[in-house]
């Protein structure tokens, strides 16, 4: 159970549980910040008008092509 809890699903991106930790937390606390940002620009649409966009392309570069950029480095070394 702590395994399935705890461990399955880091090892699963090839992170150790704390580095699952700090790289989960980093992207929650980016969204936080977007979404703030994005509520800020429903009210008075002049402010923010860039800020969710970038952080989802942030975010996309960091977790999804960033991991295919390692596949493709992973199946040249083997």
């Amino acid at each position: 159970m702590f395994d399935k809890l705890f461990l399955d699903h880091p090892r699963t991106v090839d992170e150790t549980y704390f580095e699952h930790l700090q790289v989960a937390g980093y992207f929650g606390v980016t969204l936080l910040a977007a979404g703030l940002a994005c509520l800020v620009h429903a009210i008075i649409p002049g402010a923010f008008t860039k800020t969710g966009s970038k952080a989802v392309r942030h975010l996309y570069e960091r977790m999804v092509a960033a991991r295919h950029r390692g596949a493709a480095v992973e199946a040249v070394r083997s």
